[in-house]
């Protein structure tokens, strides 16, 4: 069975996806839907609340991550960058093995099936450019900003 919920916050709504054990995916500006929540997805809006009111730096909520090898590697690397930090595309393609991957990484970053609690948004180019955000780079910009007070 596959729950759902959707909330609101600063950066818009966000649909909340988990089954009976793990988050499974959170989508930006999702639609309204008719929720049948669960614990995990309580915890997560419990936890995305926090994390939005300055009040929370790690997220806790178990993960599973669907995805080839390369990126749940990448997906991986990801959840290592602390908070307010960023890091390039380049030096996240090191991390996973292959310094030439820098745009293989990015287009992994596209599809991160759970942003903000494995983020991607802390991936920016090597010049400092923000770079892409599938949920836009005034969400990108955002984020960043939070996390930088």
């Amino acid at each position: 069975m596959i729950y759902s919920k959707t909330i609101i916050t600063p950066i818009g709504k966000l649909g909340l996806y988990a089954d009976d054990t793990n988050l499974l995916r959170i989508t930006l500006c999702a639609a309204d839907k008719k929720d049948n929540s669960n614990k995990i997805l309580t915890e997560t809006e419990k936890q995305l609340q926090e994390y939005f009111s300055g009040k929370r730096r790690e997220f806790t909520i178990p993960l599973k991550l669907k995805g080839t090898e390369f990126r749940k590697k990448v997906w991986e690397q990801l959840q290592k960058i602390p908070f307010g930090e960023t890091i390039s595309y380049q030096e996240l393609a090191e991390r996973v093995g292959n310094y030439n991957k820098a745009r293989a990484v990015g287009n992994a970053n596209h599809y991160n099936p759970i942003p903000i609690i494995v983020p991607c948004h802390r991936v920016v180019r090597k010049s400092g450019d923000l770079g892409g955000f599938g949920g836009g780079l005034n969400v990108k910009e955002y984020l960043l900003k939070l996390e930088n007070k």
